[in-house]
């Protein structure tokens, strides 16, 4: 079991460490060729600047989530959080990006009490999210069956690693538990350019390409006719 630690730790992380980033860059690229295509077919081609700048704003920091549904977003802006700097500047973590790819925050790592305490919020707001989609009607109607995996699967390395680090267990427990702490992180990365998570990389550029791809080109009423076959009707 030692072995396959060390090749997660190894071949298998650096492996799936860029399976995410050329995923993120080609989603990245696909997102701003499909905009300046969408632009390019468009007859209106003026983009309101302000309203974008607005929107973003809102998409960044959810203030009408705030007033509609304020439990669900302080869950969901706390499991965000957690979810993002916990892995990324926990000591051990730092460690092993700078072994394996060279480069790493090791010198603004967190204490092991703040990244503790995360980790934690991480699993209960996790953990509340998934109860919130089962329970909630709307939110179950619109979420598919890989959307409740895909929140588990994001939970299972934050449970593994912090009853590795914080409880006296049995060595092959322990080999077991980390085992599938670092398996678990490497299908995450994996999984990351396919999946909704993908929205990170796009965040600051979100309401610019959904400006420029929602304005349709001069010919597509004509081919949603085409379409619905309505061909000989007026618009």
């Amino acid at each position: 079991m030692e072995e396959l630690i060390n090749f997660g730790k190894g071949p298998l992380f650096r492996f799936s460490f860029s399976i995410m980033i050329l995923g993120l860059l080609r989603v990245m690229f696909l997102s701003l060729l499909n905009g300046f295509e969408a632009k390019k077919r468009a007859r209106d081609k003026m983009v309101p600047k302000g309203y974008i700048r607005k929107m973003t704003i809102g998409f960044i920091l959810p203030i009408r989530a705030f007033r509609v549904k304020p439990f669900d977003a302080i869950v969901s802006i706390l499991f965000h959080i957690g979810l993002l700097l916990t892995p990324i500047f926990l000591f051990d973590h730092a460690l092993l990006f700078q072994r394996s790819i060279g480069t790493s925050c090791l010198g603004i790592t967190l204490p092991k009490e703040i990244a503790d305490n995360l980790t934690i919020i991480t699993i209960f707001s996790g953990l509340i999210l998934l109860i919130l989609r089962l329970t909630n009607k709307s939110s179950r109607f619109i979420s598919r069956k890989q959307d409740f995996l895909w929140l588990i699967l994001l939970i299972i390395p934050f449970i593994t690693g912090f009853v590795c680090s914080r409880f006296a267990v049995k060595p092959d427990t322990y080999n077991l538990l980390m085992l599938i702490h670092i398996f678990s992180g490497c299908l995450i990365f994996m999984l990351i350019p396919f999946t909704k998570i993908a929205h990170c990389v796009l965040l600051p550029l979100s309401q610019w390409i959904s400006a420029r791809a929602w304005k349709f080109p001069s010919e597509a009423g004509k081919n949603i006719l085409v379409t619905l076959g309505k061909r000989e009707e007026k618009l």
